[in-house]
């Protein structure tokens, strides 16, 4: 079990209030990382935290809204300020305030989705980088609309296609510095960013049709991937990406 400890290890999760972050920040915890969660509201990072220190875990909110490169800058200054270094980054928030044909979309759709999906990832990553000092690993939360784009999902698809390979340039561009960059790629999850899929009947059973085993994700099933991609048994993998969806992609 050893290569799968994270005690002593400091990591940042985005979007870390519910769903997929909320579930890898509390895995990460019980591996015996200190987990700093991040999102935008700080009323429900309150929470989430206090349900992962409840079980006697390490966890700490720290509000930043992470399409905005200042917040990411200052957030980072207080991270080195009051630990001094970092460890591990999960870059988990993503929007997709456009569900519809992709020829639709106004411009302000795009600059959201942009700034979100794939802006805040690289400025995230990029902050991030002076303080993983002794090396360090870094998880993109990517889609499995990277390789397949979704039904009326389409530039919500193309970020997370960018994202991915992000991924792989960071992955060599930041080998030398011993920092691993790898990505996840989710299926269908039930998550409230899933919600417009899963709450509808007619949608949901379409896209369950397209699983192999038959049914969605739980956010937690998400979370033994990153775990692995964090940790020291992945000492060797780097610029590649792990597919959890059921079978969809197959």
């Amino acid at each position: 079990m050893k290569d799968f400890s994270l005690e002593g290890k400091i990591a940042v999760i985005t979007g870390a209030s519910r769903g997929i972050g909320f579930a890898v920040a509390q895995k990460l915890a019980e591996y015996g990382a200190e987990c700093i969660l991040v999102s935008r509201k700080p009323e429900d990072l309150d929470r989430a935290a206090e349900k992962i220190r409840e079980n006697g875990f390490k966890a700490r909110p720290m509000a930043c809204h992470t399409g905005h490169p200042g917040q990411i800058r200052q957030m980072y200054e207080k991270i080195g300020e009051e630990y001094g270094k970092l460890d591990i980054l999960v870059n988990n928030a993503a929007t997709n305030p456009h569900f519809g044909e992709m020829i639709t979309a106004e411009e302000s759709v795009w600059d959201k989705t942009l700034d979100v999906n794939l802006k805040g990832p690289f400025f995230m990553i990029k902050y991030a980088v002076p303080l993983m000092k002794d090396g360090g690993a870094v998880v993109n939360v990517s889609s499995v609309n990277a390789i397949k784009p979704g039904v009326f999902q389409g530039i919500y698809s193309a970020t997370k296609a960018a994202l991915l390979n992000m991924t792989k340039t960071l992955a060599r561009e930041l080998a030398p510095k011993k920092i691993r960059v790898n990505a996840l790629l989710p299926g269908l999850t039930d998550t409230r960013f899933a919600s417009a899929i899963i709450s509808s009947e007619e949608i949901c059973r379409y896209a369950v049709d397209q699983i192999p085993m038959g049914r969605y994700a739980k956010p937690e099933e998400m979370a033994g991937a990153v775990l692995y991609l964090v940790s020291d048994a992945a000492s060797f993998t780097t610029g590649t990406h792990v597919i959890c969806d059921g079978g969809m992609l197959i």
